[in-house]
């Protein structure tokens, strides 16, 4: 695969196509393997969940793919303000006899595609579509283009095939659906297929970006600039620690920050930027979803002593915190909405934090991705002993097909 640098005036997707024919290093492999393990926990966490009946076929892939996203808990890029994780590592995971080093050289090539599309769109694009799915096309698309060994303009040509079918609207976030996780399954299925027919010949359009009928004057008035920078952008993504929507994370780690103070006390009043209130002001959830996506429960979870898991969303847990919700009221602060979406902060009861646990800035330990393996492993009603062999595979193993495996007798 060729390493040479494009024209800085040749299509974004040719430039783009270029810069991810680097070499990955072995400390961005490492970084990669704590997202496959982050990945491996939201999915065994979610095997139980109700979405499971719909992944009506045997394929490993597209089950995990609908799996990955329902527990709110899958790794985020702030600045993409997507969830890379999902996506990419399903596409990955249809590869079943592929090596684990060449899953996580696609890996990091997913993340950097699908973050550096993802990082581009303004926020008129945000308001109205799901950029995990908008831009997780151009992410299963260079994933799959890795393993298959595409060269540059195979691969720039997958992702112009894959962006001329990309999509994902909002409108799913006011009704009770599962086109949030079909989103996923979509992403990985339409864009992974795009290399397997790149490699085979078929063309894509190279200026679907910047194009005056591409993806940025249909969907953006403001794109930003492109980033190629040294490093990968995988060392960007933030890990959750907490089951709920990430503009949530910012009150809820106030919030424990408070309790293990001893000040975190009624009435409570949330100031935070202006895209947490318009996804996230619901002061009445009546759903695990919506619960998920409730500023006002997140502060209710924490001040009633727990601890912002799975149980912490369900029904019998909206029913009995919402007398705590009753107390919570919430507010824009545009001094934090300014420092938005580089900065997902928030303030509750005086207390400010500019960014949460789980960010670079406040980075988790492998040890706490390995306890999230184990609380999700536990909730999706596998034993230790599983959580155990998830972290064997992904931290320290080279059997890719191992991976497959555990995941066909979780999904069975």
């Amino acid at each position: 695969m060729s390493g040479q640098i494009a024209a800085a005036d040749a299509p974004l997707l040719v430039q783009l196509a270029h810069h991810l024919q680097r070499p990955v290093d072995e400390a961005t492999r490492q970084r990669a393997r704590l997202h496959l393990l982050d990945w491996l926990a939201c999915v065994a966490g979610a095997r139980q969940a109700a979405v499971k009946p719909f992944a009506f076929d045997a394929n490993i892939a597209s089950t995990a793919a609908l799996l990955g996203n329902v527990l709110e808990m899958d790794d985020v890029h702030r600045l993409g303000r997507l969830h890379p994780g999902p996506v990419v590592w399903c596409s990955i995971v249809a590869d079943y006899e592929a090596g684990l080093d060449a899953w996580l050289d696609a890996a990091v090539r997913g993340y950097e595609a699908m973050i550096g599309v993802g990082a581009t769109f303004d926020d008129w694009h945000y308001a109205h579509f799901h950029p995990t799915s908008t831009a997780g096309l151009f992410g299963a698309a260079a994933a799959v283009a890795s393993l298959q060994e595409c060269d540059v303009s195979e691969t720039a040509h997958a992702l112009g095939l894959a962006g001329s079918v990309t999509g994902g609207l909002w409108q799913m976030r006011h009704e009770d659906t599962m086109a949030k996780q079909w989103h996923v399954a979509n992403a990985m299925v339409s864009g992974g297929s795009t290399a397997v027919w790149a490699r085979r010949g078929m063309t894509g359009p190279l200026s679907l970006l910047e194009g005056p009928q591409g993806l940025y004057a249909a969907t953006c008035r403001a794109p930003k600039p492109m980033l190629f920078g040294p490093g990968w952008r995988i060392e960007e993504v933030s890990f959750k620690p907490w089951a709920a929507c990430r503009h949530a994370h910012p009150v809820i780690d106030c919030a424990l920050e408070l309790r293990a103070a001893g000040r975190l006390a009624a009435p409570f009043h949330v100031e935070t930027y202006a895209d947490a209130l318009a996804f996230c002001d619901k002061p009445h959830p009546t759903t695990d979803v919506e619960a998920k996506f409730s500023l006002q429960h997140a502060v209710a979870v924490i001040a009633d002593g727990r601890n912002a898991t799975p149980a912490d969303f369900t029904p019998e847990a909206i029913t009995a915190l919402a007398p705590l919700r009753r107390q919570v009221t919430v507010a824009e602060d545009p001094a934090i909405t300014a420092r938005y979406p580089a900065h997902f902060g928030a303030r509750l009861n005086g207390l400010e934090l500019v960014d949460c646990r789980g960010d670079p800035e406040r980075p988790v330990t492998e040890a706490d991705i390995i306890a999230k393996m184990h609380m999700l492993a536990n909730w999706g009603g596998l034993p230790p002993s599983e959580a155990d062999r998830a972290a064997d595979l992904a931290l320290h193993g080279n059997d890719a097909a191992a991976v497959v495996a555990m995941l066909d007798k979780w999904l069975k």
